[in-house]
């Protein structure tokens, strides 16, 4: 049976062919189609105030046409300059405060697609953010990041209010408004409790519990269970960092830095990442940066210890954003008020890295660290840790008392050296073939002394070998240190060191650092592919996807404290799938009690 808006044809061409063509002043796919300009902006003007008055089912079509007009035209003024905005802040409220239109047709869709429509069209211009702040879009997309509806609909409009925020002109026009505190209160909120709420509310549920729409808006129709978890276990991990990115929108802010710099907060913060889910996003260590711009942030990040052994592991990784970690502890290390309280942990991490080959960043990272080391050399000062004193020693007759005495060694001087460090490395060899560890690392370190600096892919193979050495002994820290140090030697070759990937990998896992060891272990196995498609053995060993394996599980976004506290309250929709559960399973109770009474009898 024919629709009626198939039963009005019209002669016009459609816009959209897809679409049905009718009529009814009303219906916004023949207002598209509309060949007058003039005309068609009058049209959509009037569909836009009246959009939020009716209630029948082309709301949620309009909406989704609506929807990727503006994804795939966020730059399109059409929409923004004939009241788009209104709208959507209007059809928001009503989802949030008329619980009976909600939960009646496909009206559970329209909240999402309107804080969606926002977000996409405030994305790139800053004159578009404008006309949505004027239009009142901000307490109703502030109303869903508390999660009146479900945690779905939050996602968007963290999405939303952070491209409006990084506008810097909006930002202090919610100053103005004062919204400022609430929404940064909201978004600290949701980055910490967020993942808990997906989990609970979706990824941790069976496949017939799972809200249909929500299973709908995530896979779009397409996939089956799995899909639809990892997409979900994606958007999980989009909510959080979003909600970081939004903080950081406010972070320079004098009336939010001192909430976001609370202690628990930036613990909880170091350990927020993307994930292999959402690689691109730093994280939460976007934000630590961001607030170590800051005076006060950056004393609030030396005042934890936790904070700063948490920068100094991801420094010494794999991981995408190390150098980003690296700039924390620099910056804090530079401002005289903050390094004596961090010089003595850091030191100790950043010494391995003093020979990073990535232009100039070794260079910066000892002269921060050597800034002062006159006073302690030649002066009266001294550090708490006489393992920080040596690092700093260290440093110095590295990047400074041996590139003077290797300058004037003459070539035949060189050559010996050379000679003896190859026959110190085979006797490390024959001593580790042996079982002599000991003695083996003793041999490795005396070919390190005398082995010239230049000399860098030596160096690589006795640091590489003397980390097993300290493995096979238990010290998983000394392990790491010359691993980092090998693969800083080995950077700037065509492929890093492989070997000195998989031992950093296993010295990670023996102290319990899952998230490093992981990143390590996927990048020795990119680069076992890397040498299969030139041809060579590139075979993963199974040693290396078990341990992938292993650090996946350990890894995980959601595997949430058993006492993690979640105290955000059940939303309508929420209530009212609970309702039906409830009442199937009463159901179910009933028919079984039937049925039990029945064989009793």
């Amino acid at each position: 049976m024919k629709s009626q808006s198939q039963n009005h044809k019209t002669k016009m061409t459609p816009k959209f062919p897809s679409e049905p063509l009718c009529t009814k002043a009303s219906c916004f796919f023949c207002t598209m189609n509309e060949p007058s300009p003039s005309l068609r902006k009058s049209k959509i003007s009037k569909f836009f105030k009246d959009l939020p008055l009716r209630n029948d089912q082309e709301q949620v079509l309009a909406l989704s046409s609506l929807w990727n007009i503006a994804m795939k035209q966020p730059n399109d003024p059409e929409f923004p300059s004939l009241g788009i905005f209104e709208c959507m802040a209007k059809l928001i409220n009503k989802g949030i405060n008329d619980r009976k239109w909600l939960l009646s047709d496909q009206n559970i869709y329209i909240p999402y697609y309107a804080a969606h429509i926002i977000g996409s069209y405030t994305m790139n211009k800053a004159q578009f953010a404008e006309k949505a702040l004027k239009s009142g879009v901000v307490l109703p997309l502030m109303e869903l990041m508390r999660g009146k509806i479900t945690w779905v609909e939050q996602r968007v409009a963290v999405r939303a209010l952070g491209h409006m925020a990084s506008h810097d002109k909006i930002v202090e026009s919610i100053i103005a408004l004062k919204h400022e505190v609430k929404i940064v209160e909201l978004a600290m909120k949701t980055a910490t409790t967020c993942l808990k709420r997906v989990y609970d509310e979706f990824i941790g549920l069976e496949k017939s519990k799972r809200l249909k729409y929500h299973s709908d808006l995530i896979t779009r129709g397409l996939g089956g269970l799995e899909v639809e978890s990892r997409k979900a276990e994606e958007w999980g991990s989009q909510l959080q960092c979003w909600s970081l990115n939004l903080l950081n929108c406010f972070v320079s802010k004098e009336s939010c830095l001192g909430l976001i710099c609370k202690r628990e907060f930036l613990i909880q913060v170091c350990g927020i990442w993307g994930g292999l889910a959402n690689p691109n996003s730093p994280g939460g260590i976007g934000l630590l940066k961001a607030v170590c711009q800051t005076k006060f942030g950056r004393q609030s990040v030396a005042n934890s210890q936790e904070v700063i052994e948490r920068l100094c592991n991801l420094s010494r990784s794999s991981d995408n954003w190390k150098l980003m970690a690296i700039d924390c502890l620099l910056l804090l290390l530079k401002d005289p008020e903050t390094r004596v309280r961090v010089v003595e942990i850091s030191v100790v991490y950043l010494v391995d890295l003093v020979e990073m080959r990535r232009p100039k960043l070794g260079d910066r990272i000892t002269q921060t660290l050597l800034q002062d080391y006159h006073k302690i050399k030649y002066g009266d000062l001294r550090l708490g840790s006489k393992k920080a004193e040596r690092a700093l020693e260290e440093t110095w007759d590295l990047k400074v008392e041996r590139k003077k005495k290797e300058k004037l060694m003459s070539k035949q001087e060189i050559r010996e050296r050379k000679s003896l460090v190859g026959k110190l490395k085979k006797q490390g060899n024959m001593s580790f073939r042996a079982g002599n560890i000991e003695k083996a690392v003793i041999e490795y370190s005396k070919a390190l002394d005398l082995c010239p600096l230049k000399m860098r892919r030596e160096r690589v193979v006795v640091y590489s070998n003397r980390a097993q050495c300290y493995l096979l002994m238990k010290n998983p820290e000394a392990a790491i240190s010359d691993t980092t140090r090998a693969l800083c030697l080995s950077s700037g070759e065509a492929r890093v060191h492989g070997k000195s990937l998989w031992r950093r990998s296993q010295a990670y896992e023996m102290q319990g650092l899952a998230r490093e060891s992981l990143m390590d272990c996927l990048e020795f196995v990119n680069g076992r592919r890397l040498k299969s498609e030139q041809g060579k053995d590139g075979r993963i060993p199974y040693y290396a996807a078990r341990m992938i394996s292993k650090q996946f599980s350990a890894t995980w976004m959601y595997n949430i404290p058993e006492d993690f506290s979640f105290s955000g309250k059940p939303t309508v929709v929420e209530e009212k799938f609970t309702e039906r559960r409830r009442k199937v399973k009463r159901e179910r109770r009933i028919e079984e009690g039937v049925i039990v009474n029945a064989k009793a009898r």
